[in-house]
């Protein structure tokens, strides 16, 4: 086969990672700068030019989707079928690896996996069985201590319990949970990475047949492995393998479940042979977006650098939207989308992004509105959300006693020790009478229960009762607010570890301000909770477009990555909210924060639109926020703003900014001598970090957030601080 073909589409940059000798590589793939075209044509040509076999490359991607795409792209560029080639995500490979090797994995030949919901129930069971508090001891929070050492490669017995009960107990437990899986030949997904690198690292001769069958190891999105990822890919790699590691350090936006972007700086440390190989020309967006992007990711000070680049289009600027309010910004943006779709664009070719799940639905009453169908990409809308079933299941139980959905949903939820033996009594009873679930619980706990499970019958039934006399004639949002509290579901998914636990409460502070924002039709002869349930169950079954219809795409950040539109909105962009809060005071958030960003721009194609807003009510708060950092970051020659903002903050686009004018090159606090994350000591306030500078010259400011004082804004010349 002539190599032309293989080489004929590809760049220079492109070609020198494809043909590159066979040595360790680290090509760091910006985005929109063909990264899988490279990986799979590679592949091609380490087989159809190298002459290396199928059976000897062993390639990893993180979804089975882009594993699927890249084995096709490869069979399409060698015209012929691979089936011998192990491309697969790491939990497929590591599958496969232990089914062919179930013995010396210490496994039962029909080992099953469970997922997510399988192992939560386990866990759950082990806690009851254990009569520990519910409430103490939520599954979810055992569950998520359980898989975060698995990722870590550590087992019970490496643990050390720090002289913590409560660690001892979670540490227990995890001895206890692993132990009913291993009788039962259960494997979960973090299971199968730990087994699969404990295959390899106890079994010396299995290993080393392994390293001289896989010697190409090529692996995509490498910013995002985890600890038990790179620890089984450097066993397997050994001395002799050739690892082709893909990823873009400034595209890494999963700290929180686990990745690892050090990676990249432990890639090379581990195969100091390793060269280095940077994609920067990019193929999606325009020159404009490009350079927006480079100017806000350059003020991370942890990354390789590049600077994506395009012989494409200069491109429209882009366009800054100061909303008065949520409101002001829902209606413009859908006001924007109108128009792009009777212009005959695909409405399936805009997307609207935004840092928190909970800003959907102002976004999406406003697209109902307007009668424009949209879908959210990767997630449920926001009145089908778990959490918000949930409290309006209270909501209703309050209004309506009879309501048997609302009863069945919730009378267990939080835990209160009332069982599945409980509610078919209570099933039974209702059957028999032909009344409520409610009328059924109050009989059965008083005649047929026993004493412990007629207690926790009467305490929710109190619960119910007690909440509906306190919140009877508060407004609205108050008496939503307070059943979210009083019922226990706010305490209850504070437990749920991780985003996810945080992202269900900003939910239900949301529905807050659903309601509080809510205004009842006049001619509807019903009182404001019954009319805003109404509202919410036909919200639910409504407005959210077929998966064949051609629809707006709506999504967080974190679900954009990977995609590409021709239209973007960024929504939503407040310091406080994006960068969020719990990040500005901590020098790896931010920066986290700024990758996201950066995300977030480079999916537009053509058109990028940033709004923000003077006032926003969300998670029931009104707030007054400064426009995003990150606004500031972007030069102004790219920039049109449609509307001058109303001075409620600070201005929107400091003079900091006017440093940045010549492409974003100039890091922040260079001109002054020190740079974001450098630790120092003030007289008075003690030890701190520089988390943002602004000014020039004797202007010049630093942001400190010091140990002890909290947050300080200093005038450089003037604070005496000590560098560290």
């Amino acid at each position: 086969m002539d190599v032309t073909p293989i080489l004929e589409s590809l760049n220079e940059a492109q070609r020198k990672a494809v043909t590159a000798v066979a040595d360790p590589l680290l090509v760091i793939a910006g985005a929109g700068s063909g990264k899988t075209r490279v990986l799979t044509h590679r592949i091609a040509w380490l087989i159809d030019v190298e002459g290396v076999s199928p059976q000897g490359l062993l390639a990893v991607t993180f979804t089975n989707k882009a594993a699927a795409e890249m084995r096709a792209r490869v069979e399409s560029l060698l015209k012929m079928p691979v089936n011998h080639l192990w491309i697969g995500t790491f939990h497929g490979l590591a599958h496969r690896l232990l089914r062919r090797h179930w013995q010396q994995a210490r496994l039962p030949q029909n080992f099953q996996i469970i997922d997510s919901d399988d192992q939560l129930r386990i866990i759950k069971r082990l806690i009851k069985n254990l009569e520990l508090d519910d409430d103490s001891w939520g599954a979810r929070e055992v569950q998520y201590f359980i898989n975060k050492q698995k990722d870590e490669g550590l087992r019970p017995h490496h643990l050390d319990d720090e002289k913590d009960p409560n660690r001892r107990q979670q540490i227990a437990l995890y001895r206890q949970y692993q132990e009913i899986c291993d009788r039962g030949g259960l494997v979960d997904f973090a299971e199968l990475l730990l087994r699969a690198h404990e295959l390899w690292r106890d079994n010396a001769d299995l290993l080393a047949q392994y390293q001289r069958r896989f010697r190409h190891l090529l692996v995509d999105e490498f910013q995002d492995t985890n600890a038990i990822q790179y620890a089984w890919l450097r066993l397997l790699a050994g001395k002799t393998g050739v690892p082709f590691v893909v990823g873009d350090d400034d595209q890494s936006i999963y700290r929180w479940r686990g990745a690892r972007v050090e990676h990249i700086g432990q890639f090379q440390r581990d195969f100091p042979r390793a060269g280095m190989i940077k994609l920067e020309q990019n193929y999606r967006s325009t020159k404009t977006i490009l350079d927006a992007a480079n100017a806000v990711i350059v003020n991370n000070s942890a990354r390789l650098g590049k600077n994506l680049w395009t012989e494409g289009a200069q491109g429209e600027p882009i366009r800054v939207y100061s909303a008065y309010n949520e409101r002001d910004e829902a209606n413009f943006v859908v006001g924007k989308l109108r128009d792009w779709s009777e212009q005959g664009n695909a409405r399936a070719d805009a997307a609207v992004l935004y840092r928190s799940n909970a800003q959907s639905r102002v976004l999406e009453e406003a697209l109902i509105n307007a009668r424009l169908p949209y879908r959210v990409y990767g997630g449920l809308r926001f009145f089908e959300r778990q959490e918000i079933k949930d409290a309006l299941a209270y909501l209703r139980l309050i209004s309506h006693r009879e309501d048997d959905s609302a009863f069945e949903r919730i009378v267990n939820r939080p835990t209160r020790g009332i069982g599945a033996r409980t509610l078919e009594e209570m099933r039974s009873y209702a059957r028999a009478n032909s009344c409520s679930m409610w009328r059924a619980a109050g009989a059965v706990a008083s005649d047929a229960l026993s004493g412990r499970a007629s207690s926790a019958v009467v305490v929710f039934l109190n619960l119910i009762e007690r909440m509906a006399k306190d919140t009877d004639g508060l407004p609205l949002n108050e008496q939503v607010d307070q059943v979210i509290h009083s019922s226990g579901l706010v305490e209850f998914f504070r437990k749920e570890k991780g985003e996810r636990g945080e992202t269900r409460i900003e939910n239900l502070e949301e529905l807050v301000s659903a309601a509080r924002g809510f205004v009842p039709d006049p001619a509807d002869d019903m009182s404001p909770l019954d009319g805003f349930l109404s509202h919410a169950a036909l919200e639910s079954g409504e407005g959210q477009a077929d998966a064949w219809e051609d629809c707006v795409q709506l999504m967080t950040m974190h679900s954009a990555k990977g995609l590409e539109f021709s239209l973007v909105f960024l929504c939503g962009m407040e310091d406080g909210l994006f960068p969020h809060q719990r990040s500005i005071n901590d020098q790896a958030g931010l920066e986290e924060e700024r990758r996201l960003c950066y995300v977030g721009i480079t999916r537009a194609k053509k058109t990028l639109y940033i709004t923000h807003a003077e006032q926003r009510r969300l998670h029931g708060t009104d707030s007054f926020a400064q426009a995003s950092r990150f606004i500031a970051e972007i030069p102004d020659e790219l920039v049109e703003e449609i509307r001058p903002r109303v001075q409620v903050s600070r201005p929107m686009r400091p003079a900091a900014n006017a440093r940045r004018r010549s492409g974003g090159s100039i890091a922040p606090g260079s001109e002054i001598g020190v740079r974001l994350g450098q630790r120092v000591r003030h007289a008075k306030f003690g030890e701190g970090v520089i988390m943002n500078c602004s000014g020039q010259g004797s202007h010049a400011q630093v942001e400190v957030n010091f140990e002890t004082a909290g947050t300080k804004i200093l005038v450089f010349a003037y604070a005496n601080l000590d560098l560290m």
